[in-house]
């Protein structure tokens, strides 16, 4: 998730595909943490960086300089290996690249209007699709090999989605999701299921990629809002929750699994039950929970990192979800809640830990 604007000390912020590790870029360079312990796992103090992507808890990173300096290029990708501290590849494009995503098997390179798939074993370029102006470098990628599918914006207009399967190098489907250009998107990390938000920021959609166009809708608010991130939960059927982040300052949050339940009671088809015909149909009742982490305006990069089902022991057919969410604020703070709701969709938040993220010493350092 890189940051573009100047006004904030984190140019860019991701986690690693399991969550375990978390990455920034400031105008210094770049560090790695820890998400479980916050502990600084590695840092490079060489100059601005727009974008640092982990593979997993590999010691390969994809890093892009932001221009400051003539050896940090915005055109110029580098597979950097923490352990040498050397670059083992790099790629230079005609452009700056604006997002890079990347698995085991597939590494995604975005232009602003071209996105590039890799091979990343052997750095062999094996698709290349053209696309819409994507100055902001949305798009969206689920790390399993399985449902390996890549998300872009497919029209300036409207808020449609290109699904790109990048290990059948084919369109899967277009989906039209909002009436207004694209803001967020996020995929599951199996593939299954894309979440979706535009600049309007007060709907928030959830899509079966396998049915292109069926969804769930959730009012996320009635003013509008730019949303800054979207994450599912963890899961291999429908994420329990999902959580987005907007610049009003607020951690939203939406309850799927209440959302089944409901849609249950309404129809005897376990299909027509979570599938509607039409996103223009009535919004879904998810249990939806807004919480004001942190400053408004300052971007957010948030994180369902673990999601608990408790079985409740005075109702059998209920449970209780408890979450760890994680949230990188742009303006240098690591923040973690533990999020539980009950079956009577009862919700309580409690903060785990809070940290300047710029301010951590490793302990090399703090031990030399």
């Amino acid at each position: 998730m890189a940051n573009h604007s100047s006004s904030h000390p984190i140019l860019c912020a991701s986690f690693n595909q399991d969550t375990s590790c978390f990455a920034i870029g400031t105008r210094d360079g770049f560090k790695l943490f820890n998400s479980n312990t916050g502990r600084l796992l590695y840092e490079r103090a060489v100059g601005a960086f727009n974008i640092v992507e982990m593979l997993f808890s590999s010691n390969l990173l994809a890093i892009v300089g932001a221009g400051e300096q003539p050896s940090l290029s915005p055109r110029r990708l580098c597979l950097f290996n923490t352990t040498t501290g050397t670059c083992l590849h790099d790629l230079t494009f005609l452009t700056s690249i604006v997002a890079v995503r990347l698995n085991k098997k597939r590494l995604i390179v975005v232009l602003q209007e071209k996105t590039f798939i890799y091979d990343i074993n052997i750095l062999s370029m094996l698709d290349t699709i053209d696309t819409i102006p994507n100055v902001k470098g949305l798009c969206a990628f689920s790390p399993s090999l399985d449902g390996c599918f890549l998300a872009l914006p497919a029209s300036t207009t409207k808020g449609s989605v290109l699904v790109y399967n990048v290990m059948e190098l084919n369109s899967h489907c277009e989906i039209d999701a909002h009436c207004s250009p694209l803001a967020a998107i996020v995929l599951s990390s199996n593939g299954m299921y894309i979440a979706t938000a535009s600049e309007q920021g007060t709907i928030v959609r959830v899509h079966l990629v396998s049915e292109a166009t069926k969804s769930y809708s959730f009012r996320r608010g009635t003013y509008p809002s730019a949303i800054f991130s979207l994450s599912f939960g963890p899961s291999l059927q429908l994420p329990d929750i999902l959580v987005a982040t907007s610049s009003s300052g607020a951690l939203h949050v939406f309850s799927l699994g209440f959302a089944i339940n409901r849609r249950g009671r309404r129809s005897s088809s376990f299909l027509g039950s979570i599938i509607p015909d039409s996103f223009n149909d009535p919004f879904d009742p998810a249990h939806h929970v807004l919480h004001n982490a942190f400053t408004a305006g300052v971007k957010s990069c948030a994180m369902i990192r673990k999601v608990d089902k408790v079985a409740e022991t005075s109702i059998s057919d209920s449970v209780a979800c408890r979450a760890t969410i994680s949230i990188i604020s742009y303006g240098g703070y690591f923040q973690e809640y533990s999020f539980s709701i009950n079956h009577k969709n009862e919700s309580s938040w409690n903060l785990e830990r809070e940290f300047n993220i710029l301010t951590v010493i490793s302990d090399k350092a703090s031990s030399s």
